[in-house]
């Protein structure tokens, strides 16, 4: 079971794609602070404050980990390896 978590777990991804999950990671939980602050201060609740907060983590997680394809639609192009004797 291990060797099937860590297939889906660990991917390529590009740097584009690093770059759209620091993006979608930074808005994501500035927008989760400001809710669940909201929520927090409405119902007069650090529970509730908290589990606001939890909630949006998880679905934050369950949006960045995952390699998605979305996250590899600028592969890297490298360059031909140089043979040493050509020096």
């Amino acid at each position: 079971m291990g060797d099937i978590l860590q297939k889906y777990l660990e991917g390529k991804i590009d740097f584009e794609g690093q770059k759209l999950v620091e993006q979608i990671s930074r808005n994501a939980l500035i927008a989760a602070t400001v809710v669940s602050f909201v929520a927090g201060f409405a119902s007069q609740s650090l529970r509730v404050l908290f589990g606001v907060f939890a909630l949006f983590v998880i679905v934050l997680c369950a949006a960045v980990i995952p390699p998605w394809p979305a996250y590899r639609r600028h592969p890297v192009k490298w360059l031909p390896a140089k043979n040493p004797k050509d020096q």
